[in-house]
């Protein structure tokens, strides 16, 4: 190396060739959560990335293994009524191991929501916690108060928050209260780059026994380059019309709403709201 030319700074990143070779990681790494053009350290890659990694980690097995707050997510949610339920998973080791289990409702909150069955109801949304209660306790409560004020006209059932939730426990919940169809807001599973993504699962005519191929999906919910809030209620409200319309949901009913309707003004709100 030349005497005149200044050496780099400690912690740079080095290019595998020389230093006249150009950083070419530099503007790919800002279109891209992917972990990319890391650097070496020896053969090793650099202690920074390592430890950032590790954090990562941590925050996605925090994620999956923290208790959701049901008086907070009360709160957020009132003065719309809601009631916890359980499924048959008595603690979270059982709930990783045994998802069988998270679909099926307690039986003794089975009788609970049949008590509070009425008028048919056009829609219920239940909140499960999932594989990530950190998604549900940030953004169960705006997503659902954004899909009230997209569904402004229809009748809701209460709320219900799912303790050791998997989607299917949607299933018994809407059937026992009566709802054509239910809505689960549920934490999805954690990644390295986003442990609090949403996911949103939508099925007609809810009872035990429907197949996933039943369900419509809208997910990667979250304030961090997810679909926003709002786009994933007029997302959901065009679904939930159509599926009435049509009496289905699932593979049959085809996510056709028009791209101009997801960049639609904000409605104005009338009703605040897995």
């Amino acid at each position: 190396m030349s005497e005149d030319r200044p050496l780099p700074a400690a912690g740079s990143p080095r290019s595998a060739a020389t230093d006249e070779t150009p950083d070419i990681w530099s503007a790919l790494r800002h279109t891209t959560a992917a972990r990319i053009g890391l650097g070496r350290a020896g053969n090793a890659i650099p202690i920074g990335e390592v430890l950032k990694f590790q954090q990562a980690h941590a925050v996605a097995r925090d994620a999956v293994h923290a208790a959701l707050d049901i008086a907070t997510l009360e709160a957020e949610l009132a003065p719309l009524p809601s009631v916890t339920v359980s499924s048959q998973v008595s603690d979270r080791a059982t709930y990783l191991r045994r998802p069988d289990l998270g679909r099926l409702l307690a039986p003794e909150d089975e009788d609970r929501l049949k008590a509070l069955a009425g008028e048919p109801y056009d829609i219920v949304f239940v909140v499960g916690d999932g594989l990530s209660s950190t998604a549900v306790q940030r953004h169960a409560a705006p997503v659902i108060q954004a899909c009230r004020r997209a569904l402004s006209d229809w009748s809701i059932a209460p709320i219900v928050i799912a303790r050791q939730a998997r989607v299917a426990i949607a299933d018994p919940i809407g059937a026992a209260l009566g709802a054509r169809l239910s809505v689960i807001l549920i934490g999805e599973r954690p990644g390295l780059t986003v442990s609090d993504s949403l996911g949103l699962y939508m099925t007609y005519g809810p009872r035990p026994g429907r197949r996933d191929s039943e369900r419509n999906c809208i997910s990667n919910i979250h304030t961090r380059g997810g679909q926003s809030y709002e786009q994933a209620a007029r997302t959901l409200a065009w679904l939930a019309r159509e599926s009435l319309r049509r009496s289905l949901s699932g593979v049959d009913l085809k996510d056709d709403l028009p791209a101009e309707a997801l960049d639609a003004p904000q409605a104005t709100p009338h009703i605040p709201e897995r």
